[in-house]
């Protein structure tokens, strides 16, 4: 059986990946710094730039987005962001972890990732500047 695009049994080791990644995430997370965290996650791979990697990086921003949203606690912008940051780099694409906060009375922070400046996951650019890049 094939589901729209890829087979089935693609995106059922894609979800196990995801899940595996977001267990190490949220460990990872409780016990180190967030630079330390992001370094440790893209582990030294090194990165490229070809041309079908943006392609690749969007399917898997969906592919994080549609796996975590239906675990109790994997709907944050941080740890969506740090599981698609291990399984770019895990496939040699580079990508930048972004922070944006909005400032003043009514303060909020979002976390996203992007390539060639192509948000990944949902940027909220209008609301949230950049406040690091990583």
């Amino acid at each position: 059986m094939q589901a729209r695009g890829r087979p089935l049994h693609q995106k059922l080791v894609l979800g196990v990946e995801i899940v595996a990644t977001y267990i190490r995430v949220r460990a990872r997370l409780r016990n180190a710094p967030l630079p330390t965290t992001v370094a440790t996650l893209r582990g030294g791979s090194r990165l490229n730039g070809s041309a079908e990697a943006l392609e690749e990086s969007v399917r898997l921003g969906h592919a994080v987005r549609r796996t975590l949203r239906l675990l109790p606690t994997g709907g944050d912008c941080l740890t969506q962001s740090l599981v698609l940051t291990r399984l770019l780099a895990r496939r040699g694409i580079a990508s930048e972890l972004v922070i944006g906060v909005t400032p003043g009375e009514r303060f909020g922070a979002h976390a996203w990732v992007e390539r060639e400046n192509v948000a990944l996951l949902p940027a909220h650019r209008r609301r949230f500047e950049n406040l690091a890049r990583l």
